[in-house]
């Protein structure tokens, strides 16, 4: 990130594989462990995210450039896992997919019924259960950018009246809500506010109501995030467990009703919008100075393939990128 670090051979990627290859090895170390425990007694700080600094963290992710987005997610923004039948591998219709499952996850019975949409997003999810259920949707985002995005989008899908977006931490909500959907946000939230965040939630649903959460998850048990990600990418975010995530959720007074494991639906995810960024590369390049990118994946992609016919084994030590680092 400093600029002090020079890859002569191979790529960035293929430097982020080798990595990555050796991570295993580094967690059997003793200082892996004693370094993973002084995160754990520090992750509450880390993961501190009351309603201002929320806001501060969202917009260091979300409030950047459109031209961004557009490099590599679908239409309507989804910026979340898709959903695959199996029969396509068309991103497109698989978030349209995706979509639809969770409108019919929600039980959306009867016209009218009001919906609240945590983490409203660029406003694609509110829209559409507006538009194919006739809810009366409110959508809630502490991201500026995408606060304007999602109100010009429904002015122009001519949904004002049924579909209202505020700039605001759903903490701040006050209404009560026949249906509440959350996308995506749930990362954001941290393992310290996890049950602050269900008590909310239930607040905010009328008794008969359903609540349908769907976010990333981590295989392991709870854990904390890795500092690069925490410093560059996701300030205050966390990855949840599933053990941590339902023991909030009992201790809220929620009902589980139902847990869908989309681990899959993911990695083909990753894999569309690695493909459609990858194809718009010369116009990140025009955006970005990412000297890594001109020749990304030529030698991750031949590594992958001796891997995948030989093993790790039929890899050799002139695979490997060449990386020069400064002395200090």
């Amino acid at each position: 990130m400093d600029g002090t670090l020079t890859i002569e051979e191979g790529t960035l990627f293929d430097l982020i594989d080798l990595i990555g290859r050796n991570i295993e090895t580094f967690e059997s170390h003793w200082f892996s462990d004693f370094s993973a425990g002084m995160s754990r007694l520090s992750r509450r700080l880390q993961q501190y995210n009351p309603v201002g600094k929320a806001q501060r963290n969202v917009a260091h992710h979300y409030d950047l450039s459109d031209d961004l987005y557009d490099l590599f997610l679908d239409s309507d923004r989804q910026y979340s896992c898709a959903y695959f039948d199996g029969s396509h591998h068309d991103l497109e219709r698989a978030q349209r997919d995706k979509k639809r499952h969770i409108a019919a996850k929600l039980l959306l019975d009867r016209p009218g019924l009001d919906v609240l949409d945590i983490g409203s997003g660029w406003g694609g999810m509110g829209l559409y259960l507006a538009q194919t259920a006739n809810a009366n949707v409110t959508g809630v985002t502490l991201s500026t950018e995408q606060h304007k995005v999602s109100e010009r989008r429904a002015a122009e899908a001519g949904l004002s009246d049924h579909v209202q977006f505020k700039l605001q931490d759903y903490r701040d909500e006050t209404a009560t809500f026949d249906r509440i959907v959350s996308v995506g946000m749930f990362e954001h939230v941290g393992a310290g506010h996890y049950l602050e965040y269900f008590r909310k939630t239930k607040q905010l649903l009328k008794d008969d109501g359903v609540f349908l959460l769907h976010s990333i998850g981590r295989m392991e048990p709870p854990g904390t995030t890795n500092p690069w990600l925490r410093k560059y990418i996701f300030p205050g975010g966390y990855t949840p467990s599933l053990s941590e995530t339902l023991a909030a959720i009992e201790r809220a007074g929620l009902w589980v009703t139902d847990i869908e494991i989309l681990r899959l639906h993911y990695a083909e995810t990753l894999h569309h919008w690695y493909d459609r960024f990858m194809a718009q590369r010369d116009k990140a390049l025009e955006l970005y100075d990412e000297r890594f990118l001109p020749d990304v994946g030529v030698l991750s992609d031949r590594l992958r393939n001796r891997v995948s016919a030989h093993g790790s084994d039929g890899v050799s030590d002139s695979d490997w990128p060449i990386v020069r680092m400064p002395y200090h």
